[in-house]
């Protein structure tokens, strides 16, 4: 085995295609975490249950799913480069379509911005992942895209900022204890001038991912195309699904997103049970996004002494201990126990990708970058399983109790099952793969 601290992360010669290609990575960080408190906010301003909200999510990632296949198969036959553009272009269009949303006040219109935006989103992350995997050596291509995936905390941090600043402290329907008791023409008063809070930041980031489109259209970007003749798309489908790593993995991040997006999504009704108002939340969520990026920093550095999988496997070990002591302590503590879990996630994406593409031909490689892609649906579905569980005794956040404790602290064994199965995952890849490699 190659002694990692020899091989450079990155060679000089793809520097600058790298840091143009990372700076993706902060840009579809940014949508995610922009979004995460839209679920609340949509929830007051328009007056829906837990579950009802939680079809923004359905939205945003469910776009994902849609699109991440089709996206593979358009860079069988381009460039990477016109995946890229095509991505920003839907990206912008999705964020843009918030201004006709908010001025017909159809949250369904609201949902389809989110909708196209990320089939923008699939298609850079389609091409960003294994572009990034590619531009060095193969054995530190997992160190490679975790290193680019450092890029994307700077996003979520950057987003949750806006949100908050500009969303949540200027929301009328949040400072009102009992909005639904108001009179119809005060609440629909209320309700337009915070859906334009909503809009605006929505449309100046589809402003900006303009300019960002112009800026790439005009960049040299080198890309690397197979040789020879392509196989055709069945028979790599089958080589994949015959490879019971990848298949794995696929699964592994299905879970992965969903517990994710379940803990930084609810963390505001978890805040909510505790009597804590948003605004106040979302300096605990922008707290576990500073330990998400610690985190990524210091798994990556890990990653140079310990191998992908058994590093996994502490971190989701790790994730479920978190997960346990959310659930069963109650307050603020508890409410730590939540945010610490972001700590532990911070390497499970890049590196569960790493490790299910790992090996694969570049023909593979495209078309499993989309499965894994596609595998972010796990954060449409599973935040919208947990808000049926916190709305089991009601649409409040705390109305019955499930085992002793709130039902919005019992809905975080959701994301405990997922961490069981990533740190199951990491334990299978470590021992079958990496400790007879090594």
């Amino acid at each position: 085995m190659k002694d990692l601290k020899k091989i450079p992360v990155v060679p000089k010669k793809n520097l600058i295609s790298f840091i143009l290609v990372t700076s993706l990575f902060a840009l579809w960080g940014f949508a995610n975490a922009v979004t995460d408190p839209m679920v609340q906010a949509f929830k007051k301003v328009l007056e829906l249950s837990n579950s009802e909200a939680a079809w923004v999510q359905m939205a945003f990632y469910g776009g994902y799913f849609c699109m991440a296949l089709p996206a593979a198969m358009f860079m069988r036959k381009y460039s990477y480069k016109v995946g890229i553009l095509i991505g920003l272009a839907l990206y912008a269009t999705g964020a843009l379509l918030f201004y006709p949303a908010a001025q017909s006040e159809s949250f369904m219109f609201f949902c389809l911005g989110l909708y196209v935006l990320t089939f923008g989103l699939a298609f850079l992350e389609t091409a960003a992942n294994p572009y990034a995997l590619a531009m060095g050596a193969k054995e530190t291509a997992t160190q490679r895209l975790n290193l680019a995936q450092a890029f994307n905390p700077v996003g979520l941090i950057a987003g949750l900022f806006v949100a908050q600043q500009f969303v949540l402290k200027n929301l009328q329907s949040d400072d009102i204890v009992d909005f639904s008791a108001l009179e119809e023409a005060s609440k629909t008063l209320i309700r337009t001038t915070d859906l334009l809070v909503i809009r605006d930041p929505y449309v100046v980031l589809g402003l900006f991912i303009t300019v960002v489109f112009v800026i790439f259209l005009v960049s040299k970007m080198p890309q690397s195309k197979a040789e020879g003749e392509m196989p055709k798309i069945g028979e790599t489908f089958a080589s994949l699904g015959k490879n019971s790593k990848y298949a794995s993995g696929v699964l592994a991040q299905v879970l992965y997103v969903g517990g994710q997006i379940m803990c930084w999504t609810y963390i505001y009704q978890y805040a909510e049970g505790i009597g804590m108002d948003s605004v106040t939340a979302g300096y605990y969520q922008m707290a576990a996004f500073v330990l998400f990026t610690v985190g990524r920093a210091i798994g990556t550095y890990l990653l140079r002494f310990i191998s992908s999988g058994k590093l996994l496997m502490y971190f989701a070990v790790l994730a479920m201990v978190f997960s346990l002591g959310t659930i069963f302590i109650q307050g603020i503590i508890g409410l730590y126990c939540l945010v610490g879990i972001s700590f532990f996630m911070s390497l499970m994406f890049p590196t569960i990708y790493g490790i299910a593409l790992g090996g694969l031909s570049e023909e593979q490689s495209k078309v499993g970058s989309a499965g894994l892609v596609m595998a972010i649906v796990g954060g449409a579905l599973m935040p919208k399983l947990q808000g049926i569980i916190i709305d089991a005794g009601g649409n409040g956040v705390a109305d019955t109790s499930i085992m002793g404790v709130s039902e919005v602290n019992f809905s975080f064994i959701l994301p405990l099952l997922c961490f069981s199965f990533i740190a199951w995952y990491g334990f299978r890849v470590f021992k079958k793969y990496e400790s007879i490699s090594s």
